[in-house]
């Protein structure tokens, strides 16, 4: 029987998902991208090429891969254009990319409400990326949004004209420059005619490779606490980076459901408003940030970060249904002194492993640290778990005993070869 395995993020996102989803798409028939826009990004580095994929599923850079932009994902198809053309800039054929019949396009209008809407937050900003996400996924579940299928068709023009016509209205109303309909709809019309010739049923293409014992790899975007449902709300995304987000983003059903990898970084980070109870603050933070690089693939904004909560970690276990863990960054962390590991919360009074996007409740929650010893040397060639130094196997093994989910790749450094495949 053929497999699908998933790919998601554990934390805030920016975990390192590209890295574990290219070394399993090399191995893959095809490589699917299951939801979420252009304010999610996943960066591989290729002999010292960097490449920022915000829409294209990472799986692209293997030529036998069919990489798949699933029904899940809302399109910017400027971004989605550029993305192309600068693979085959870089030398890449791209004559392995499809895109879903039933994904939704992202408008100017989406872009231009999701800055008014931000705007109108004031002081309770969510921190959206203002990529017109939010608003995009709202017109597709308001059902006035515009598939793909009707993006490439006669329909498209009499549709955005009518759409635009209502989103001007509100820009009106609120004294914001309106949108040209006629530009507007000829920009896109040119979109969709460089696009047309890469979409597909991908549900028809999904199953026909499943039919045929072929082996799928589903990237989530984002990660397991910015889901709409399972997130700290309402500081989340629009849509479900979870397992169930898979489903519904691909039409693959859960009995085709092998591994599910769930990605993380040896310390954590975080981009935009919400609670983030391990953040550190201080100078300790900001060590880990500039270590790290941690600022935005998509934004450039500077992450907050902190040390590793393993309490919100097997929340992710439980939810997703982890049977392995991909841990990225181990290099980074290990050139610290001395690391904390947040092993369990102290809730009035009491030790407790409970999770909970309930903000009250986190805000009464105060994190229980273990200290362990870093500076763990270059690791970045080794290829074994058993060779790792002390320091670094004591921590990743503490990390697998609270959470009880085997971890089964360990990134040892920034390039694509630099990580540990555990047995």
């Amino acid at each position: 029987m053929s497999k699908v395995d998933v790919v998601l993020g554990t934390f805030y996102g920016d975990e390192g998902k590209g890295k574990i989803i290219d070394y399993l798409s090399e191995n893959a028939d095809a490589s699917i991208r299951c939801s979420g826009g252009n304010n999610a990004g996943h960066t591989i580095n290729v002999n010292g090429k960097k490449f920022a994929f915000h829409l294209i599923p990472s799986g692209i850079l293997n030529s036998n891969t069919k990489a798949i932009i699933g029904n899940g994902v809302v399109i910017d198809p400027k971004v989605l254009i550029e993305e192309i053309e600068e693979l085959k800039k870089n030398g890449y054929s791209v004559d392995n990319l499809y895109i879903s019949d039933k994904a939704h396009i992202i408008m100017p209008y989406h872009i231009m409400m999701d800055k008014l809407q931000e705007e109108l937050r004031a002081e309770n900003k969510i921190g959206t990326t203002a990529r017109g996400i939010g608003p995009a996924y709202s017109d597709k579940y308001e059902r006035s949004g515009i598939r793909v299928e009707d993006f490439i068709s006669d329909k498209f023009e009499s549709i955005a004209k009518e759409n635009i016509a209502k989103k001007n209205k509100i820009f009106k109303m609120y004294q914001k420059e309106e949108l040209n309909a006629e530009e507007t709809i000829e920009q896109y019309k040119k979109y969709a005619q460089y696009l047309k010739k890469y979409v597909v049923d991908s549900v028809d293409m999904l199953h026909n490779l499943l039919e045929e014992n072929k082996n799928i790899v589903c990237e989530g975007a984002q990660a397991t606490l910015l889901d709409i449902d399972f997130g700290n709300y309402p500081f989340v995304t629009s849509s479900n980076p979870t397992i169930g987000g898979v489903m519904t983003g691909t039409g693959i059903g859960p009995k085709y459901i092998g591994e599910v990898y769930g990605v993380l970084k040896a310390y954590s980070s975080k981009v935009g408003e919400g609670m983030y109870i391990t953040e550190q603050d201080n100078e300790i933070g900001d060590t880990i940030r500039e270590l790290g690089h941690e600022y935005g693939t998509t934004t450039k904004r500077p992450r907050r970060c902190g040390w590793l909560d393993l309490v919100a970690l097997k929340y992710a276990a439980r939810l997703n249904g982890l049977t392995g863990l991909a841990i990225n960054h181990v290099d980074t962390i290990g050139k610290l002194d001395k690391i904390k590991l947040c092993v369990a919360y102290e809730y009035e009074g009491q030790r407790t492993m409970r999770f909970s996007t309930n903000n009250e409740y986190l805000k009464k929650c105060v994190p229980v640290y273990e200290e362990f010893d870093g500076n763990f040397g270059d690791i970045s060639n080794i290829k074994r778990r058993e060779d790792l130094p002390e320091n670094a196997k004591k921590y990743l093994d503490r990390i697998e005993e609270i959470v009880n989910v085997p971890i089964k790749f360990i990134g040892t450094g920034a390039d694509r070869n630099d990580m540990i495949i555990v047995d």
